[in-house]
């Protein structure tokens, strides 16, 4: 069961840290690493920064529930 446990939590830990990095912040952010080139054309996208923000919740969310349930058993 700890197994099932820590990979969970992994799995949570790294999405985590990865839509965080993936919002755009006062400096752009990973985001505006990766797309910084298609903004100039195409406008930003303020619903990728929604979306990325409402996954980084479910991913937080997520990542507590484990770690909670992880320490119970």
């Amino acid at each position: 069961m700890d197994v099932v446990f820590t990979i969970l939590q992994v799995i949570a830990s790294v999405g985590l840290i990865a839509t965080v990095l993936l919002q755009s912040g006062k400096s752009a952010g990973m985001s505006g690493a990766i797309s910084g080139g298609a903004e100039t054309v195409f406008g930003k996208k303020k619903g990728m920064d929604a979306f990325f923000s409402k996954l980084s919740t479910i991913f937080a969310v997520a990542f507590m529930v484990v770690t909670l349930l992880a320490s119970l058993f």
